[in-house]
Formats: C-alpha cells, structure tokens, sequence
C-alpha cells in the first residue's frame, strides 16, 4: 500500500536546496541508479524542494535496500489503519542504507516536517535532510562526524503523535519498542544502535534491547533539536557519539578485563550480558558467549 506524491505548493519551483539554477532530474538520475546509501552532502534541509521528494518516493520501492523497508512500512500502516490506531508512519530515507545499516539512529518521535499531510507539507520521511532544525543538527553532526553512510534513522515512536511538545507516553514507547525490535532482526549488518534523548533511550533501554538476542554497541547522546543543541557542550557531545558510532567496535572488542553485568527477567531468566567499554559505550554479548 504505497503512497501518492505529497501536495505541495513549491512543485512548480522544484529544485535541490542549494543547487545551480537549472538543475533537473538528469542530474538526480545518477544518484538513483547508483542507489547512494549515504546522506546527501550538498547541504541541510534538500528535502525542502519537491522534486527531491518526488525522486525519493521513487526510490521507495525500488532501491535494493530501501524496499524491503518500505514495504513493512506499508504493511505496519494497514495494520494500525485496520485497527483504528494513528498510523502516519514516515517511511526510512530510501537514500540511507535500508536493510544495509551498520548504525541505527533513534529518535523520539516524527516532527511535524516528515507529515506530508500537514497543512505545511513534510516530506514523509524520517531524514536528516529534512527541512526543520532537529533535521539540520543531525544532517551537520552526521558530516562533521563522518557518519556519512550505513546509517538508518527510526523512531521510538514510529508514528505521528501531533506538535512536538506532545511526548511519547509508557504505553506507545512499549509499542514502539516492540516495532523498533522488529526492525533490527531485518538489519543484518547492525552493529551499533544509537538513541539520541531521553525518550529513545528509554525505549530502547525498557522495551527494545532487553533480550535481543545479538551483539550490540549502544551509544546514547542528546536529542538533536534546539532545545538540547543549543546548551552547552551537548552538541560537542554528540559530535562525539556519531563519531565513535561510524567506528566498527567488534574487531577490537574484548571483555577480558571488564565487570560483565547480567540481567534477569521477572523469573530470574538471563536477558543481556554487557560490559562498558573505554568510552563508556553499553557492549551486549551475544549469547552464544554467555
């Protein structure tokens, strides 16, 4: 169940944000033969201009790494859609790496500029280049940090709960977790998951990594909006913290001389063994190692 193209006033005026006068689709055509996988480095905000919408909505069904997303996310809107649940679900960027992801990053929940039905129309997708500051903070900590590409940005809160001082509550976090556990057993290559704010990482803490049943490096920071960015040394830490999460930990990675912490579930069964490593990243060993 795929969507149509956004409404959108500035269709007749498309063109990439920051890009030379004249710029058409022939020179968006290459970036969709070739499948980028990486974040567009031309500048914050490019999905501003429609036709870059337009361009990414093609790549929906038909990058190699963007479709088998999709299609789950078409599929998790007709089931909330079926069941009366709000299901204004943005999809993945199809130019990030999809099922190819080695990063994870995790948000709070949709901002109002991925709604494409918003009376200002987002552009439906959950990306760093999208076009509000949360967006741009990201776009500019993922460059200087080189995390450029392997990355796949989600939320705890898959779905659109309305302006952004509505907060996730317990009951939609535990639900989001369960869906953000469904999505990483569909990223065979993840190594490293990345909750930004209190809220992803509550999620991920309570109701998404418990149990996972994986290798897994979690590197928390602050939340890329204003509100967070805009005090001191919080964006520096979170420079840091994609910086460290473009890194593969696992050929350097070793428990010899580190305090293992094991937790339990209600019945006493083992859920997670993990230990700190010299950053003070969380390192979940995978079971078999237990």
């Amino acid at each position: 169940m795929g969507r149509g193209q956004p409404t959108c006033d500035r269709r007749s005026s498309c063109t990439l944000a920051g890009a030379a006068p004249g710029l058409g689709l022939g020179a968006r055509e290459s970036r969709k033969v070739r499948y980028a996988r990486a974040m567009n480095l031309a500048g914050p905000r490019s999905l501003r201009a429609c036709m870059e919408v337009a361009d990414r909505l093609n790549l929906l069904h038909s990058s190699p790494t963007a479709y088998p997303l999709s299609d789950w996310v078409d599929r998790l809107i007709a089931t909330r859609s079926a069941a009366g649940l709000p299901a204004e679900v943005p999809y993945a960027d199809p130019l990030d790496a999809g099922v190819e992801a080695r990063v994870l990053i995790i948000l709070e929940a949709p901002g109002p500029m991925t709604n494409e039905f918003n009376p200002v129309p987002g552009s439906g997708f959950i990306s760093s280049d999208n076009d509000d500051a949360t967006a741009e903070n990201l776009w500019r900590a993922r460059k200087q940090s080189d995390l450029i590409d392997g990355v796949l940005i989600w939320n705890a809160v898959p779905w659109y709960l309305g302006p952004t001082k509505r907060k996730p509550r317990v009951a939609e976090k535990a639900e989001g977790g369960a869906i953000l556990r469904e999505l990483t057993q569909m990223l065979p290559e993840l190594h490293t998951v990345v909750p930004l704010g209190d809220h992803a990482k509550d999620t991920w803490r309570r109701f998404a990594r418990p149990g996972l049943g994986t290798a897994m490096r979690t590197v928390e920071s602050f939340h890329s909006g204003n509100q967070a960015m805009n005090q001191p040394g919080l964006r520096a830490h979170l420079h840091a913290a994609l910086a460290r999460a473009a890194t593969d930990w696992r050929p350097h990675a070793s428990a010899e001389y580190a305090s293992i912490v094991i937790e339990r579930d209600g019945i006493g069964a083992t859920t997670n063994q993990w230990y700190e490593d010299n950053f003070g990243d969380r390192i979940d060993i995978h079971p078999r190692w237990w």
